[in-house]
């Protein structure tokens, strides 16, 4: 088992609700064709990198939510400029959008990923923090890495769950991460992600778990009608209010 990565019980076949009769093949072909436009632009402002203005990227971010079919709904307040780590539930690749709606940040994402022709080339120039998963050794060395970036008055994102869950089951926030906070001092930014139909019941079409494949998963959420992600900020932990990572974690999960 990884030390970022734990394994996730949930599968597609077991945990997943299919798009249902609503669905509409041409309505799910044209949303698909509208995601793919918007990620065509974002890549087009790879080049300027960090000098694209928060707020364009926030922008962007739920344009791509709301290009796959999907309603977003907000509560809570802004998290806190400055130096800031990120911290949300994991269910779907949805979620990474969301998140950088709250704030855009660096993702912390596999290093397998950085060696992938063009997509690695293309994650490195937009900030991910790459990290080795499955080399114990490696962790304090990539906590400090993470405390650089959080000192330099970064944002950080991460999904400490180090899988992605169905959303009717959790895991556990891992803890290493939060040393990263601790060690910067810079506050923590809960954030909950959850999603539902416009009945207001729980839905798990958004879930990408186990060997669920990429396009499987995209075109179940463009096929799903009345989709809702809702995106709870929580209140901010700020710098001392735990004293060790264990309790961090613990409080940015249940808070």
């Amino acid at each position: 088992m990884s030390v970022w990565l734990p394994g996730a019980p949930c599968t597609p076949r077991a945990c997943v609700e299919p798009a249902g009769r609503g669905a509409v093949t041409a309505r799910a072909v044209l949303r698909l064709t509208a995601v793919a436009v918007v990620l065509l632009a974002g890549i087009v402002l790879l080049p300027v990198g960090r000098r694209v203005p928060a707020a364009l990227v926030r922008r962007w971010s739920l344009t791509v939510v709301r290009a796959a079919g999907v309603r977003v709904r907000v509560r809570g307040g802004a998290a806190p400029a400055g130096g800031v780590l990120l911290v949300a539930n994991h269910i779907s690749w949805l979620d990474i959008p969301l998140l950088a709606a709250v704030r855009p940040a660096r993702m912390i994402a596999k290093a397998e990923i950085r060696r992938w022709p063009v997509a690695g080339a293309l994650a490195a120039r937009a900030g991910v923090v790459f990290i080795e998963r499955d080399r114990l050794r490696a962790l304090p060395g990539t906590v400090a890495h993470l405390a650089d970036a959080l000192r330099s008055g970064a944002a950080v994102g991460v999904f400490p769950e180090g899988s992605t869950w169905c959303g009717r089951a959790q895991g556990t926030f891992r803890r290493a991460v939060f040393q990263a906070a601790l060690d910067a001092g810079v506050p923590v930014q809960p954030v909950r992600l959850g999603y539902r139909l416009d009945s207001g019941a729980a839905s798990t079409a958004a879930a990408f778990v186990g060997d669920d494949s990429l396009l499987a998963s995209l075109w179940r959420v463009a096929a799903t009608r009345g989709l809702v992600a809702e995106v709870d900020v929580r209140p901010v932990i700020p710098p001392g209010a735990h004293q060790d990572r264990r309790a961090l974690a613990h409080a940015a999960q249940t808070g």
